[in-house]
């Protein structure tokens, strides 16, 4: 799995007024480099559209695409890989069905860090580390603390999530984040490519 900078998911509630095509495009334009449909309230017809445009869109930029939860849409659009839960299919019973595709799990303690590790995660998801809106099932907040303890144990990729805006991604590069997961702060700006454009600025700098 390559390396990633800027992971974006898909919010649609966050621009009304916007199609997905052109508000995912504008991300990519403005340097996001991995890219999740997530979708919890569409028809699964909906969804199996909304991913095969996001699968032709992402190609178009070279960039992987996730389809969270539905592994039947994964497959079907052939998509790059999968993201689960907690509480989704099981880690080793999910690669029984996507074979060597990118699997990708939150995460929400070191406990399940470590057990995303040893059963054969791509990458977790780490949060989520502020407050966020952006799901309605949520836990609490895991903070920087957690995403410091992932930093200095956990050797396969991973991405903070939940909450993160430009006033405070400092706060998780310092704390040992190496990349982002964005949702609101990108899929509802009036300027998503200058938004993307910012983020990646900020977590370049960090690399120097």
């Amino acid at each position: 799995m390559k390396r990633f900078r800027l992971y974006v998911i898909t919010g649609e509630e966050f621009h009304p007024s916007r199609t997905l095509k052109e508000v995912m495009r504008e991300a990519m334009e403005g340097g996001a480099d991995f890219i999740q449909l997530r979708d919890k309230k569409s028809t699964k017809k909906q969804v199996l559209e909304k991913a095969k445009m996001l699968r032709e869109l992402t190609n178009e930029f070279d960039v992987p695409f996730i389809v969270n939860d539905h592994i039947d849409v994964a497959l079907a659009v052939g998509a790059d890989g999968i993201h689960l839960g907690q509480d989704d299919l099981p880690l080793v019973e999910a690669r029984k069905l996507v074979g060597d595709k990118i699997i990708g799990i939150s995460t929400h303690s070191i406990e399940q860090a470590r057990e995303a590790e040893r059963n054969g995660a791509d990458y977790i998801g780490v949060g989520p580390i502020f407050p966020t809106k952006s799901k309605e099932d949520v836990v609490e907040p895991v903070t920087v603390s957690y995403l410091r303890e992932v930093a200095n144990e956990i050797k396969i990729p991973f991405v903070p999530i939940g909450g993160i805006k430009l006033h405070n991604v400092d706060e998780v590069l310092n704390a040992g984040g190496k990349s982002v997961c964005v949702i609101s702060e990108v899929v509802g700006s009036s300027d998503v490519k200058g938004t993307c454009e910012a983020f990646i600025r900020k977590i370049k700098e960090c690399e120097t």
